[in-house]
């Protein structure tokens, strides 16, 4: 013999379960927007160490190529990428061996916060 549903007890969900399953839901939604906020960062700090790297290939190429021999000191240089302009500055240094020199190249955002710094060696012509 079956059972029938009591018609005095009410079927369905509580309003404490209702209330737990939205923290739930509030709480996962929450976390996902964290994660694609990061995301979203990291997308544009990794377009910027490109561009920024790009910059100072550029000077270093340059300077290989024009086959000069820099002196020691530092300068600044400007280089503008995807749209976006960077600030660099070439650091100069002398070797211990007086036919090379130490070459960096360091760019940085517009605001002048580091973003990379390149390093090479080059020979007297």
């Amino acid at each position: 013999m079956r059972r029938r549903a009591d018609p005095a007890r009410p079927r369905g969900l509580t309003l404490i379960e209702v209330l737990v399953a939205l923290a739930i839901v509030a709480i996962t939604l929450a976390a996902g927007l964290k994660a694609s906020a990061a995301l979203t960062a990291n997308t544009q700090r990794l377009a910027d160490v490109l561009a920024a790297q790009w910059c100072a290939d550029n000077m270093l190429t340059e300077l290989r190529l024009t086959r000069q021999f820099p002196p020691v000191g530092d300068s600044d240089f400007a280089c503008e990428q995807l749209g976006t302009g960077y600030r660099g500055q070439l650091v100069v240094r002398p070797t211990p061996n007086p036919n090379f020199r130490r070459v960096d190249a360091r760019v940085g955002d517009p605001q002048g916060q580091p973003i990379l710094q390149l390093t090479t060696i080059l020979p007297r012509l």
